[in-house]
């Protein structure tokens, strides 16, 4: 009788598994973590190379600037006396705990979780802008002739398509239960 050795780290049990719940939220948390370092990266580079209200023209509809934001999309609130920052600064860390608890729960929900880590890698990296200079640093302008789009940034960018994500995500969950035969 020969007895089949098997190899733990090749059985078809552990390759199936991939990441446990725990590595995936670290993954998560790690994803965010480096938007928000591409943010502030980026955010650092304009704001040492550019004077404010200064522009590159990249292409006809489209230049890199230096503009300052106190207030949140679109300059909502930016004539505010100084409250909205700290207003905004308690809205991003009371969702971002909020998506951490989810993403703790969920990791393995790859276009929630994904979602999720957008819209929390870019709330984190507005903030820093807000305790650091009391305003976001915005630079990247779209427009055509006379019009102009609000400037932004690249955790407006991640924040919208978490948005997008996440509408889509649940989209695709509701269509799935629609088409899930009923007991």
């Amino acid at each position: 009788m020969h007895k089949q050795v098997t190899n733990s780290h090749n059985s078809p049990q552990k390759r199936g598994r991939g990441l446990n719940n725990n590595q995936r939220f670290w993954w998560w948390m790690a994803f965010a973590t480096s938007l928000v370092l591409l943010d502030q990266w980026t955010k650092q580079y304009f704001n040492t190379h550019l004077y404010y209200a200064e522009r590159w023209n990249v292409l006809p509809f489209f230049d890199f600037t230096l503009l300052y934001n106190p207030g949140a999309a679109f300059s909502f609130l930016a004539d505010g006396q100084g409250w909205q920052k700290w207003f905004f600064i308690s809205i991003a860390l009371g969702a971002s705990a909020l998506i951490i608890t989810l993403l703790r729960k969920t990791p393995q929900q790859i276009l929630f979780s994904l979602s999720m880590s957008l819209i929390m890698g870019g709330a984190i990296g507005n903030v820093l802008d807000r305790f650091q200079h009391g305003h976001v640093i915005d630079f990247l302008l779209f427009y055509w002739n006379n019009s102009y789009f609000p400037a932004f940034n690249v955790a407006d960018i991640c924040i919208t398509c978490g948005a997008i994500l996440m509408v889509l995500d649940e989209f695709l969950r509701l269509r799935k239960k629609k088409h899930e035969p009923k007991e």
